[in-house]
């Protein structure tokens, strides 16, 4: 299940992509999700562990990737127990934070209203336990924390 606190949080990472190039792991890079969310967010095609095909910057390695493709890597790969702050995500990779949360508990920190999209999604409130199970009900109870 997805569970999001909202607004400042004392133990978050704050700044998840530097904290990605620190940690990954090469077989992150090459799991069928990293893929598509690589393909999908940043718009390159993984040719290897150490390269990444771009469109607009050529050959890259995995550390010239977008923070959203590295946030969303580490929400799907890394220590269940450290919370990433998800507002340096756009709001392309919330489909992507959706899906992670569906196939495992997972905890972001957000700062804004992030958009979900119109399809119903469950997510928890860790301000308020609050069950949310649409854009309407998120903004509702976001707009008073962000």
């Amino acid at each position: 299940m997805l569970n999001i606190f909202l607004g400042e949080m004392k133990d978050a990472i704050y700044h998840p992509p530097t904290y990605f190039d620190n940690v990954y792991e090469d077989e992150w890079i090459t799991d069928p999700l990293s893929i598509e969310m690589i393909r999908d967010i940043d718009k390159s095609d993984v040719i290897g562990v150490h390269l990444i095909e771009s469109p607009v910057l050529g050959p890259i390695s995995p550390k010239d990737l977008s923070g959203g493709v590295k946030i969303l890597m580490l929400m799907a790969f890394a220590d269940q127990e450290k919370v990433f702050n998800a507002s340096a995500c756009g709001d392309n990779c919330a489909k992507w934070i959706l899906k992670i949360g569906q196939e495992k508990d997972l905890t972001i920190n957000l700062n804004h209203i992030m958009n979900f999209g119109e399809d119903s999604f469950e997510a928890k409130i860790l301000n308020t336990g609050e069950v949310v199970h649409d854009m309407l009900d998120f903004i509702k109870i976001a707009g008073q924390y962000v």
